[in-house]
């Protein structure tokens, strides 16, 4: 018999890439989380003292869109993170989460771009939108609305929102440009399951970096929790909750800016 031992299997050289690219991907996420604490703080700073509470102004449109994209990086980098570094190690080219990223924040700026065309037809059609009139009870009823989370579009979002690997080999597309497109649609996916709750944000106080923190919560809780119906029935609670409270006791919601009353 011989005293020869087999070979134990050399798997070193095998498992460094798997070993780089999850190095790689630790990194990026690292990297849009550093970005995201960099946006907060950036948007917090502007924020100052700009807070009038509910339908606050929304400023000058060249002012608004340069806050609005920082403020998208601040609250969807986050949630956004794991699809971006799982496209990286698919895509296996260094820029390519940046045109991936590039795209999805193109598509949120076209988002903020129509909310704030929106806000200046309202107001322009409105007219007396203080708080003691129609103010009050449109931020109820935009609350009560956002709260309307169980709709089949709702699902469809959000099921492509909570599947990065899913929404990737469905939506596949080589190149730069095929990345750029792919930002552009999880961009839009990413719209329609969280456009109620961005809603929610400009009725509260746009300007606020408490209820920016808590939307950006909520969104985070329908994204990444691992129980799907407890997180959207739980959001569903809480939107309802504040529509609720806001036309029945707006004072009896801690964080609430209470615009004042216009003098008579």
């Amino acid at each position: 018999m011989s005293d020869v031992k087999p070979a134990r299997p050399t798997t070193d050289a095998g498992l460094r890439p798997a070993f780089a690219a999850s190095r790689a991907q630790l990194g990026l996420v690292v990297t849009l989380l550093v970005l995201a604490a960099v946006g907060w703080w950036w948007t917090i700073r502007q924020m100052r003292s700009m807070d009038n509470g509910p339908w606050t102004d929304l400023g000058t449109f060249g002012w608004f869109v340069g806050v609005w994209i920082v403020m998208m990086a601040a609250m969807m980098f986050p949630s956004v993170a794991p699809t971006v570094a799982l496209y990286s190690r698919m895509s296996q080219k260094p820029l390519a989460p940046v045109v991936f990223v590039t795209g999805y924040l193109i598509t949120w700026t076209c988002a903020g771009v129509a909310a704030f065309l929106i806000g200046v037809v309202v107001r322009a059609v409105a007219g007396d939108f203080t708080w003691e009139h129609a103010g009050r009870y449109l931020t109820g009823a935009t609350l009560l609305l956002a709260g309307e989370e169980l709709t089949p579009l709702k699902h469809v979002c959000l099921s492509k929102c909570r599947s990065p690997l899913g929404f990737l080999l469905g939506s596949w597309r080589g190149g730069w440009l095929g990345g750029l497109r792919m930002g552009l649609r999880n961009g839009a996916w990413c719209v329609g399951c969280c456009w109620a709750l961005m809603a929610s944000l400009f009725a509260l106080g746009i300007m606020s970096p408490i209820w920016m923190a808590a939307v950006a919560a909520l969104i985070a809780v329908e994204k990444i929790l691992p129980w799907r119906r407890i997180a959207t029935y739980g959001v569903t609670i809480v939107l309802f909750a504040l529509g609720a409270l806001v036309i029945v006791a707006p004072d009896a919601i801690p964080a609430l800016t209470i615009p004042m009353r216009s003098m008579r």
